[in-house]
């Protein structure tokens, strides 16, 4: 079921409710793009630390936005069948208040969401808006201070003909006339009617439907509406309608539900980063503030990667082949969810880390060490000028390798797969200008190469002075 801003108020109720009733939840987000290209260098790269990378899909995590959120709320029908309501919600930042956000686009992401035929009408004029802790609290404060502010120029435009048409009837309005103002969205019905309360002190105004009616009012009978418990522009009820997804978001975070995603470390830095406060820049507290909202993770990408090595499931990672083998002959038939939870219990809080120092991230303790293929190290002869892209393309053909400058003419490599090292190992065994050998950290190190030259230098200092000072004296 799609769900754009136009429903989103009214169907609030019935997903909190199922949100507290279910078992377990699942997610899926789509952002404007996935990994910045700014700054340079960037991009995922195998010789990254959990820290490292996470430092470098902040970066992208704040020039993008999502989309779209999908949610399938998952209930028990019995104790091996659950019922799943589906939900995928158009999403867009909110404009209602004084903050505008800026996102960026990339071009690769936009190209694949429109290939699987993604609506950007619905994104763009039925998004839902969202905010997070710190951006509701601006909104707040400045609704307090009376200190409201339009920062959408497409709103700016609307308000200004509304306070056009308002200025010019009211001054030969009757006090209890009212006229109708039209053709207004759900933020801009608040914004109209908190900017026209707070230019004209003889106005009153109230929604009608999709509209806002406009009543001329004495400053006595104005004092009175002001304090009624009925006025449509609280400040709680503007803050509920600014906050909107974010609204869902805080039911999520208080139901405490298992939360299924995969590959789903960038789906959980965005709700981190838009619906509960901008990303810090500690790792580890990343890492707790996530367990806090959801001490439960289950990526089904780290599941996959690593259960068919011991429960024979064959070796498919992405969701459609997934299913596909949970539906064929390859698992034992019809399985408990007690069986399965059983498998999953040490996958738990694992969030799988792409092409990086670690195999996933645990958000309940130490992240554990992966086991990388050896280092290896390439040695530049008679071939003057080389940096690392040339270095990539020059094994890209053969094997997929990540490099690394390591000092003047040697570069690092390293690989995922183990069987690529062998290959470069044999194929460049006798290569012109590149030699290869397995780094070793005694001989190679920069640091290690320097230590010992000083080292050296040192001695043969102190040899020369334990020489020459220990020779005998001439005497005449």
């Amino acid at each position: 079921m799609e769900v754009g801003a136009a429903d989103f108020q009214r169907a609030l109720p019935r997903l909190r409710g199922r949100v507290r009733r279910a078992a377990f939840l699942a997610i899926d987000m789509e952002f404007t793009g996935l990994h910045s290209t700014f700054p340079q260098n960037n991009q995922p790269s195998l010789f990254d630390s959990p820290a490292e990378r996470y430092l470098k899909a902040r970066q992208s995590v704040q020039r993008f936005t999502v989309t779209q959120l999908g949610l399938a709320i998952f209930s028990n029908e019995n104790s091996n069948k659950y019922v799943v309501h589906s939900y995928n919600f158009f999403l867009f930042p909110s404009t209602l208040g004084v903050t505008d956000v800026e996102f960026t686009l990339s071009a690769s992401s936009i190209q694949f969401l429109s290939h699987y035929g993604f609506d950007y009408n619905k994104f763009l004029k039925d998004g839902i808006p969202y905010m997070n802790e710190v951006q509701e609290k601006i909104l707040s404060q400045h609704l307090l201070e009376g200190s409201w502010k339009v920062s959408s120029a497409l709103d700016r435009d609307v308000l200004k003909k509304a306070i056009d048409e308002v200025t010019s009837w009211i001054g030969a309005a009757e006090e209890e006339e009212t006229m109708i103002l039209q053709d207004l969205s759900d933020s801009q019905m608040f914004e109209v009617q908190l900017v026209l309360r707070q230019a004209l002190p003889n106005v009153w105004t109230q929604p009608l439907g999709d509209k806002v009616m406009v009543k001329k009012v004495s400053p006595q009978h104005r004092q009175l509406l002001e304090n009624s418990p009925d006025d449509c522009c609280q400040k709680e009820l503007i803050l509920l309608s600014a906050r909107g997804f974010t609204n869902l978001f805080q039911t999520l975070v208080k139901a405490k539900k298992p939360l299924v995603g995969h590959n789903m470390l960038m789906d959980l830095m965005h709700l981190h980063d838009k619906f509960y406060k901008p990303l810090p820049e500690s790792y580890e507290e990343f890492k707790r503030n996530i367990h806090n909202l959801f001490p439960v993770l289950i990526d089904t990408k780290t599941v996959t990667k690593s259960i068919w090595k011991k429960c024979q499931f064959p070796p498919v990672s992405n969701l459609l082949e997934v299913y596909a083998a949970l539906c064929s002959d390859a698992v034992e038939a019809d399985p408990s969810f007690s069986q399965y939870l059983t498998v999953l219990a040490e996958y738990l809080n694992k969030v799988n880390f792409i092409r990086g120092g670690v195999s996933s991230i645990n958000f309940c303790g130490e992240d554990a060490p992966c086991q990388h293929p050896p280092l290896l190290v390439v040695h530049v002869q008679g071939w003057p000028g080389l940096n690392e892209r040339q270095i990539y393309q020059e094994f890209k053909a053969l094997c997929r390798f990540d490099v690394r400058w390591l000092s003047k003419n040697q570069f690092i490599l390293l690989s995922n797969k183990f069987k690529h090292v062998r290959l470069v190992l044999r194929d460049y065994k006798h290569h012109p200008h590149l030699r290869i050998s397995v780094y070793r950290h005694w001989r190679h190190s920069p640091r290690v190469n320097c230590l010992l030259q000083v080292s050296s230098i040192v001695a043969l200092w102190s040899l020369l002075a334990f020489v020459l000072g220990g020779a005998p004296c001439c005497s005449f």
